[in-house]
């Protein structure tokens, strides 16, 4: 993968300097202003995910050795610092009792009122929009399950068990067609998009990337491990139904099986993960660390917070302009 194009001067320091091997010199100018809003600063969102990315498979051409470079991280952590605040104000604070965790989990779900481009895209997507759907959520899905994994060393006991027999089914049970983000390789063929890890990056709006940021952020601090695993709870509780609207609105579109398995898949598999997150998961870490409760709410929140943003700007942007974005695939 390519370093990205720079949207601002943050990210533009950032991609400057790792275009040159490590040390190098980078100065950063400072970021300021509100956070409201900050789900949507190209700038942000574009330099944080960059940072994140030497942690995952770097970019070609740039030095390995930045991955942990005390100017990069500590950029990092200054935008980090930005981007937490930013979802705190989007996902306000829920005080819960530790044995009410599960409970808690269900009732946030039931209420959330996102958009639902899930129904837009069952019944009334285009061919490009849903294209355009699928080309924006490569960014995360080439890399499912990979920032959650994080938090695999940071467990132990039954919640250590109960998340690597979620990512178990998440890698395919050790078969690589059936990994999940294999499976969604498979719906990009289909759908004639480039299926290149990081490709529609350059495509990709702040909203997008602060999808992969959240979970980024909450695996890489130890001290977020609570809101990493209320994360990947609230992701599998609200996943189940969704899918199955993708892939009817896949098959509405022409998709055959090949194509709309992703999809399929996530409609059994989520079935199940949702129960083992909420009680085995999220219920047992409360059990273990009750000081954590409302962290792992606070991660449940935060991941229907942006997922809603990301909604909320698909269709905004379908409503006002019909020219999909992956035009250029």
């Amino acid at each position: 993968m390519r370093l990205p194009h720079p949207r601002g001067p943050v990210s533009a320091a950032v991609i400057d300097a790792l275009g040159h091997p490590c040390p190098y010199p980078l100065a950063v100018p400072p970021a300021d202003g509100p956070v409201d809003g900050i789900v949507h600063d190209e700038d942000l969102q574009l330099a944080l995910w960059t940072c994140y990315e030497m942690h995952y498979r770097g970019f070609d051409g740039v030095d390995d050795d930045w991955e942990w470079a005390p100017s990069l991280i500590a950029v990092r952590g200054a935008l980090e610092e930005r981007w937490l605040a930013g979802l705190r104000l989007l996902a306000p604070p829920v005080e819960v009792e530790p044995d009410a965790v599960p409970s808690a989990l269900a009732e946030l779900v039931a209420a959330d009122d996102g958009p639902s481009l899930a129904g837009f895209l069952q019944r009334k997507a285009t061919l490009e929009q849903f294209r355009e759907f699928v080309a924006q959520r490569s960014v995360y899905h080439l890399k499912e399950a990979d920032p959650h994994s994080w938090g695999i060393p940071r467990l132990e006991g039954s919640a250590k068990a109960a998340l690597i027999e979620i990512q178990v089914d998440e890698y395919g049970g050790g078969r690589v067609e059936r990994m999940h983000s294999e499976l969604f390789r498979d719906v990009m063929r289909a759908l004639d998009l480039d299926d290149d890890y990081g490709h529609y990056v350059d495509q990709a709006p702040a909203v997008t990337l602060a999808v992969t940021n959240t979970i980024s952020l909450f695996g890489l601090r130890r001290s977020l491990g609570g809101a990493l695993i209320g994360h990947l709870a609230a992701f599998e509780m609200t996943s189940s139904l969704p899918n199955r609207r993708y892939g009817n609105g896949l098959r509405r579109l022409g998709g055959d099986a090949t194509a709309t398995r992703f999809y399929d898949e996530h409609v059994e598999a989520d079935a199940v993960h949702e129960q083992i997150a909420a009680h085995d998961l999220c219920g047992g870490y409360a059990r273990q660390h009750p000081e954590a409760a409302s962290d792992i709410l606070f991660g449940a929140t935060a991941c229907l917070a942006v997922e809603a943003e990301f909604g909320r700007y698909l269709l905004g942007r379908w409503e006002s302009s019909p020219e999909p974005l992956s035009r250029t695939a």
